[in-house]
């Protein structure tokens, strides 16, 4: 007796015509969400000529605004991979009784508007708020300064080495570890032996992110830097000063500047999400051992 074969029940865009009709709407929702504003940006940028260009991005402000958002990339980025390292080595490796509570905490920073961040920083280190007379009686400055800004930047991106880390370290288990600490070695030894190997390009991945949002990041930092000009404000705050001010050619090539480290950010993030794709993919190479002479 000849078996019947059950046919499968069709799939939404199995038809061509369903298939065609989702693709030029996604293609058509991407370039007018997406590509639109993105070519707006170069050509106004460049609209009257690259001296106009090149003087914008050569004013003091605009370059005392690129080098804050660089120092300050530099300075939170580190700060919040070392957390996420860590953060992710505590849940994935350890059994402790507030392991929830701290991935909770982890999330925070994703469920909170920027804005209101930044106002709760205000609560706690300003003069009226919580640590503010004790910082004002010793002469420390927190906000609207680079302390300040650093905080709101790393608030808001603590979240993405960690959320990168803590799936995957969850996948692999404690068998490596355990052996590893069986064999003798010392904490240090296993995770830069052990662990570091085995992470490196999901936390690569996560600090990627991390410097994105650290970069672009406006609505906690424009409420802890105080927006002075040539001295707090970040690029993204500058470009809207620009703007508000009527240099809009300044603004476009401020923002241009934005975009382009944007887009090397989404290169950098290709790359590396098919390089540990093809290396998680290559089989391992297993050498026989050597036959021993009886």
């Amino acid at each position: 007796m000849q078996a019947t074969r059950s046919k499968k029940p069709p799939r939404v865009g199995d038809a061509p015509a369903m298939r065609r009709a989702l693709i030029a709407i996604t293609l058509l929702l991407g370039a007018l969400l997406i590509l639109a504003p993105l070519l707006i940006i170069a050509v106004q940028a460049f609209s009257e000529g690259w001296k106009v260009f090149a003087a914008a991005i050569a004013h003091p402000d605009t370059l005392h605004a690129i080098l804050l958002t660089v120092v300050t990339a530099l300075i939170a980025v580190p700060i919040n991979t070392a957390f996420g390292v860590a953060a992710a080595w505590s849940i994935t490796k350890f059994d402790f009784p507030l392991r929830r509570l701290l991935l909770v905490v982890i999330e925070i920073p994703f469920s909170i508007s920027p804005i209101v961040a930044g106002v709760a920083y205000l609560f706690v280190y300003g003069l009226q708020g919580l640590f503010g007379p004790l910082l004002d009686a010793y002469s420390i400055k927190i906000l609207f300064a680079l302390p300040g800004i650093v905080l709101a930047s790393m608030f808001v991106t603590a979240p993405f080495v960690a959320r990168e880390l803590i799936p995957l370290m969850q996948a692999q288990g404690r068998d490596l570890e355990e052996a590893a600490t069986s064999l003798g070695a010392s904490g240090w030894r296993t995770f830069f032996s052990v662990t570091l190997p085995n992470i490196r390009w999901a936390m690569l991945y996560g600090i990627i992110l991390c410097n994105a949002r650290v970069m672009g990041e406006f609505g906690a930092v424009s409420v802890v830097s105080g927006n002075i000009r040539g001295q707090t404000n970040t690029l993204p705050l500058h470009i809207e000063l620009l703007y508000h001010d009527y240099q809009t050619t300044g603004a476009f090539a401020a923002a241009f500047i934005l975009t382009l480290l944007a887009v090397v950010t989404i290169i950098a993030k290709v790359a590396l999400e098919r390089r540990g794709a093809g290396r998680r993919r290559r089989a391992p190479i297993v050498t026989p051992a050597p036959e021993v002479a009886k």
